[in-house]
């Protein structure tokens, strides 16, 4: 059954069954809010289209078998796609969000058009490995993207980089975004932050990036640039940011601001840099211990404050933002509870490690990917 011809029932029992992996008919039909014959022709039209499927439960359980609903084994793909500052990474995905099969590389300093062609090459495999099924692709990128572009990737040394001309394929849903907003929307549909009212997702690494979600999207703004929470003025106005503004947040946070806390010259790899301090902190090296206190004090003081700005009621934390909460977890939500105005601390949003990890922003592209063809179908 071609995109477009689904009733707008069995569009949404597709979208059930992947927000919800093993949703079984009896499930599906209170869900509906329809009668089980009506929810068994609607699973037989889906699976006649090589949409769903169907597996008995597991044998052992009382009263009549139940049967849920998993994807079909010729069914749709979409493909994720994630630029690190080190490599990529493509794979495949089908309804219900488990990755199938994938394909990586590394970046070794090679320029925007180079990466580009390795990953569009990398994806001609995956199309050719199941042909006909991929319906789409998402791409998450360590930068400003809009409307398809890389305006700016100062970690991957990108700028004005057309990445729908160079990774889209003709009929195909395309969506492509800042990797710490689409971590967040993966967190948000697959992750910790799984039925959050106002999610907040902060990502550190090079720079500290996230988004806001709600209901599973992201607050993207009014140019699609939402996010940039590194340059709000949390920062020392001594401090100048590589974007040119002073105090920026992010400075506090990175492998610099380590650098600074420890006496010793700002490193050329500024994660790799943070990394390594964290590990000494966690082996019990005082000096380290005492720069990384200083950084998750920095990174709970801004959070709190984003909290009380946002009325966010769950925060996640990625890379190495997650690594400080489980380095330094006192200074990180101490500084978050002191930061909070009186009637938010009891109790306080809960601050959580990512679920997903280096996941997150593939998952996320590969999410937002299955929300345009829902609205196709």
């Amino acid at each position: 059954m071609p995109v477009g011809t689904l009733t707008a029932r069995g569009a949404e029992l597709l979208r059930l069954a992947h927000e919800r992996p093993d949703l079984t008919r009896a499930e599906a039909a209170r869900a509906l809010g329809t009668g089980t014959g009506t929810t068994a022709d609607l699973v037989a039209r889906l699976a006649g289209a090589h949409l769903l499927d169907e597996r008995p439960a597991a044998p052992g359980g009382r009263g009549r078998p139940t049967r849920h609903l998993v994807p079909h084994p010729t069914g749709p793909l979409v493909i994720g796609v994630v630029v690190r500052h080190e490599d990529w990474r493509a794979a495949a995905v089908e309804l219900g969000g488990a990755l199938v099969a994938g394909e990586h590389g590394t970046r070794d300093g090679c320029d925007g058009a180079t990466v580009l062609r390795a990953v569009r090459a990398a994806t001609g495999r995956l199309r050719r490995r199941w042909p006909g099924r991929v319906r789409g692709l998402g791409v998450a990128v360590p930068g400003l993207v809009h409307d398809g572009h890389v305006l700016d990737a100062p970690i991957l040394g990108w700028r004005d980089l057309d990445l729908r001309a160079a990774l889209a394929a003709d009929g195909e849903a395309f969506v492509a975004g800042n990797d710490a907003t689409l971590a967040a929307v993966g967190e948000a549909r697959r992750g910790a932050a799984t039925g959050a009212a106002v999610h907040l997702h902060l990502h550190v690494d090079a720079g500290l990036g996230g988004a806001v979600t709600t209901g599973g999207r992201p607050l993207e703004g009014a140019h699609g640039l939402a996010g940039e929470f590194g340059h709000v003025p949390f920062g020392d106005p001594a401090v100048r940011c590589p974007c040119g503004a002073r105090g920026c947040w992010g400075t506090t946070l990175d492998g610099s601001a380590f650098a600074r806390a420890l006496g010793e010259v700002p490193p050329r790899d500024p994660v790799s840099y943070a990394q390594r301090a964290l590990d000494r902190a966690a082996g019990g090296d005082e000096d380290a211990l005492r720069a990384a206190r200083a950084v998750g004090t920095a990174l709970g003081r801004g959070t709190g404050g984003l909290v009380n700005a946002l009325d966010a009621d769950l925060v996640t934390l990625g890379g190495l933002a997650a690594r400080l909460l489980q380095v330094v977890p006192d200074q990180v939500r101490g500084a978050c509870e002191d930061g909070l105005v009186r009637f938010r601390r009891s109790p306080p949003p809960p601050l959580v490690a990512a679920a997903l990890g280096d996941e997150g922003p593939l998952t996320g592209a590969a999410e937002l990917v299955w929300s345009q063809l829902w609205e196709l179908l």
